[in-house]
């Protein structure tokens, strides 16, 4: 075993940056993700065939798509078409279509375990269905699908690992490039480890806590 303290303990600063733009991309995919996943849910939720079916297809292809391969994709072949981004938004947008790939899917599953009954009953009062949905539907969606919510934004928070592959700074990316300089892998990688750690903990507590919460307010 190749650790030593001392290596460990200096490379915490630059793992502490680059665990910024790790945090940073995550929150930014995880906003637009949302608002992707929302959308296409109510789109879906509309039972226009058209839209069911492209939205559908849409999410399918994202979902069985590994999030590397459409990182790549869009990193070397925007260019080639004439579109040139950099790699931080190359990063977001890959991450951001695929999270909210399946954000559509929870999103759904959540609008279609309202009762249905309830939407009528929204029309009876002379609401649209877009009123009916913003303020009957939604938000007891929201509610249900908060802890697979969380838990997409858990997962998404360690796949932004993969976007060193781009020589994004961002957390594995410091740690990698702590192990060629000092030609020692334990130590910086204990690390990248630990913060990685530091930085789901939370999410994982909160979700056991959204869990819980939904489990009291069924009893």
């Amino acid at each position: 075993m190749d650790f030593e303290w001392h290596l460990f303990v200096d490379s915490l600063p630059s793992l502490l940056h680059g665990a910024r733009t790790t945090v940073a991309l995550a929150a930014a995919a995880a906003v637009f993700g949302l608002i992707i996943g929302v959308s296409l849910a109510l789109l879906h939720a509309t039972a226009f065939p058209p839209l069911v079916w492209l939205v559908t297809g849409w999410t399918t292809l994202m979902r069985s798509l590994p999030l590397l391969v459409t990182l790549l994709f869009l990193y070397y072949g925007l260019p080639s078409i004439g579109i040139l981004l950099s790699a931080v938004t190359v990063a977001i947008i890959a991450m951001a279509i695929t999270t909210g790939a399946f954000v559509t899917e929870i999103m759904r599953a959540g609008i279609e375990s309202i009762d249905r009954g309830q939407i009528r009953a929204a029309k009876s009062l002379g609401m649209s269905w877009v009123q009916s949905m913003r303020l009957v539907v939604l938000p007891q969606a929201f509610r249900r699908v908060l802890p697979p919510l969380t838990n997409e934004a858990i997962t998404l928070l360690k796949n932004t690992a993969l976007v060193s592959v781009i020589a994004i700074p961002d957390l594995l990316r410091a740690g990698t490039d702590i192990m060629t300089w000092k030609a020692n892998t334990f130590s910086p990688f204990a690390g990248v480890a630990l913060v990685y750690l530091c930085l789901t903990l939370p999410l994982v507590a909160l979700n056991a806590y959204l869990e819980q919460g939904i489990k009291r307010s069924q009893r």
